[in-house]
């Protein structure tokens, strides 16, 4: 995994070496603050695998397998191995999906897809049942089962790409699932064309990439999409902000942005940027979390494992190096973006 000019093997290595060094005993990749999301821990496990650090990455999914609940869930917060915030949340069930599929893509390892095809099909079940008539998806059961009653573009976006992911999976595996495409179509939908179906968080730069990262907005679309708030998240030489109003760019978001510009062809810029983002390498092949740039001080002072798989992400979708070097151009949606928003007076509710 090279990208010329930029990173070469050794350094993507090294920095997946990094993630590795703060992996649990018992599987978990944690944030900074010690607490493990599944979300954050399957990226982490994806980027890994790139790499060629496999067996650290089959721990990761091991602890998937041991930690979910019976209704395909896992706690939002989990610390030692409990669950300190208590609910499931949508997003971080769909996401394993997308490691499993990708795993499968780079290893070829289909014994080890089948062992986990049951985690993975009870978490997409778990999603689907969350799935409003509109067709998005909330964002969160909480612990007494109750279903929350807004959504988030993010989070749904990200959903969309893991039930893309859990259909080719399936469809591999001899196990068809066509509600999960059906669901994904509406997702589609809905995250392409009806913005009131989500709560706002519009100031977060996610909330304006993932519709394209997810794959649910393509071609013309996404390029028109992206440009709509370029200037207001991107900083030149710098990166992504994290908010547009702050002076913060983040490791992360950067990287996000690399992949959806890749996954829609613009390869300049994502080059660009990717490099912009390098001044937060750490000599130890980690990546500070972001850089506050109106104090010039690392903000928040930490290095973080999701930054670091974000790298890797991005490096590996720039230099082809491995199978599922396209997963995030190739989990798009077949039905064409609207040309934009439309109107819808449903309301959310609750499932």
């Amino acid at each position: 995994m090279n990208v010329p000019g930029v990173l070469s093997h050794d350094d993507v290595v090294l920095t997946a070496r990094s993630i590795a060094a703060v992996q649990d005993a018992d599987g978990g990749v944690p944030w900074p603050d010690g607490h493990v999301d599944a979300w954050n821990h399957v990226e982490c496990l994806m980027a890994m695998t790139s790499a060629g650090l496999t067996g650290q990455a089959r721990r990761g999914y091991e602890w998937l397998a041991r930690l979910q609940r019976p209704d395909g869930s896992w706690p939002m917060r989990i610390h030692d191995g409990a669950a300190v915030e208590h609910g499931g949340e949508s997003n971080h069930a769909a996401y394993v999906a997308v490691g499993v599929w990708h795993g499968l893509l780079v290893t070829g390892d289909e014994a080890f897809a089948r062992e986990m095809w049951p985690v993975v099909r009870r978490a997409l079940d778990f999603v689907v049942n969350l799935q409003t008539p509109r067709g998005e998806i909330a964002w969160e059961r909480a612990a007494d089962g109750t279903a929350a009653g807004y959504a988030l573009l993010t989070g749904c976006s990200s959903i969309h790409q893991g039930l893309r992911c859990g259909v080719r999976l399936a469809e591999r595996l001899g196990d068809p699932q066509p509600e999960w495409e059906l669901a994904a179509d509406r997702l589609a939908h809905v995250v392409a064309a009806h913005p009131e179906a989500f709560a706002d968080k519009s100031r977060f730069s996610m909330d304006w990439y993932y519709p394209v990262l997810g794959g649910a907005v393509r071609g013309p679309a996404a390029l028109a999409l992206l440009a709509r708030r370029w200037d207001d998240f991107v900083v030149p030489g710098m990166g992504v902000r994290c908010v547009a109003d702050e002076p913060w760019v983040t490791g992360a978001e950067s990287c996000e942005l690399v992949l959806a510009l890749s996954a829609c062809g613009d390869r300049e810029r994502a080059l660009r940027i990717f490099g912009e983002m390098q001044r937060l390498r750490h000599d130890d092949g980690s990546y500070w979390t972001g850089w506050q740039y109106a104090n010039e001080a690392w903000f928040p002072h930490e290095q973080s494992s999701y930054t670091a798989a974000a790298v890797i992400l991005a490096a590996d979708a720039l230099s082809g190096a491995t199978p599922a070097a396209g997963l995030f151009r190739e989990t798009a949606s077949p039905v064409p973006a609207p040309a934009g928003p439309c109107d819808c007076d449903r309301a959310i509710t609750s499932t």
